[in-house]
């Protein structure tokens, strides 16, 4: 669920920041290696089927609004021009957002960003202190990159990357609340914002990519080195973390198709504070 290259290299010929051009040769690298789809390396005879089309609907319970969350508090520091994506129009659009730092008990600090189209700062701030603290869910692991959260209306899917998590109200209200996997669609965003980075390109994720033999879903077979990651570890966060709120064959569905990449997965030592093993 990326942004496109080709947009964000023209912003990135604009904007001069470093993490927009870290982003822009991630990306465009990603896409790039995505055209190949691993069929030049590729030691199994065939590829298993995949299980699942995306692992955020696998179980909504993984993470509830009931665990426990990191967020401390959000204050509000005024409104000031960001840069902000926005996929209604496909595009980067400058805006004069409302600003909601939000503290977290790991020492972690995310700017959240609210569109000035929800109208007041009371309108904003519930917008703010609605996801603050589902944010606050995630392990310190999959926060740590992340520096702001983008708040629009509309109606189109949630994104990572860019040191960012960017959120349509609209969608989300419709698609992952109404399905209860909320929680869940953040595991996955937030994997590309501070995972992707460090492990998609990483020559034993490949290595365990074509051990597998196969992908967990078929958006991850049709992405394998864009969306794999994001894929797969949350299926490896509910075997590892919340095996006691899945079923036995789910468990063993994803312990069986991905048993290569859970090992990855185990050797990071990933800091996975405030979840316990």
């Amino acid at each position: 669920m990326k942004f496109r290259c080709i947009k964000i290299l023209n912003i990135c010929r604009i904007i001069n920041f470093l993490f927009l051009f870290s982003f822009c040769q991630i990306a465009c690298q990603n896409t790039k290696n995505d055209i190949g789809k691993l069929s030049n390396d590729q030691s199994c005879d065939s590829l298993i089927a995949a299980p699942f089309h995306g692992t955020i609907f696998i179980d909504p319970d993984i993470v509830t609004p009931e665990d426990y969350t990191t967020f401390i508090n959000l204050s509000y520091n005024g409104r000031a021009e960001r840069i902000m994506f926005d996929r209604r129009v496909a595009d980067w659009i400058t805006s004069t957002p409302y600003l909601f730092p939000a503290n977290y008990d790991d020492s972690i600090q995310i700017e959240i960003q609210v569109n000035p189209e929800f109208g007041d700062l009371a309108s904003a701030k519930l917008q703010a202190e609605k996801f603050a603290p589902v944010i606050g869910q995630l392990s310190t692991e999959l926060r740590k990159d992340v520096k702001t959260v983008w708040i629009h209306k509309g109606n189109y899917p949630f994104g990572g990357g860019n040191n960012n998590l960017l959120i349509h109200t609209d969608y989300s209200e419709l698609n992952y609340e109404d399905q209860g996997i909320l929680e869940e669609t953040l595991i996955h965003e937030a994997a590309h914002t501070s995972l992707d980075a460090y492990h998609a390109t990483d020559s034993l994720w490949l290595h365990a990519q074509k051990a597998d033999c196969g992908f967990i879903s078929s958006y991850a077979e049709e992405h394998p080195l864009r969306e794999d990651i994001a894929e797969s570890f949350l299926p490896y966060f509910a075997i590892r973390y919340r095996s006691d709120r899945i079923s036995e064959e789910l468990k063993i569905s994803i312990e069986s198709k991905i048993s290569n990449r859970i090992e990855y997965f185990d050797n990071q030592n990933f800091n996975m504070y405030p979840v316990e093993n």
